[in-house]
């Protein structure tokens, strides 16, 4: 999934990320404009995930 894509779909992406991880919270998964990559990253040290492995988890959702 690309930025483009994930900026489309955030609000789903978002709402299956919390489902699946109960760790991340409203604040993890606040995406503004231009904040993609911050995010992403905070997630991604969250879970202790790669970047490679959180956009794997990401496609699939």
């Amino acid at each position: 999934m690309n930025t483009t894509e994930l900026k489309g779909n955030w609000k789903e992406v978002k709402g299956k990320l919390k489902q699946n991880y109960a760790s991340l919270t409203e604040d993890d998964l606040l995406m503004a404009e231009g904040k993609e990559d911050e995010t992403l990253g905070k997630i991604q040290k969250k879970l202790g995930k790669s970047k490679e492995e959180l956009h794997q988890i990401i496609s699939r959702l």
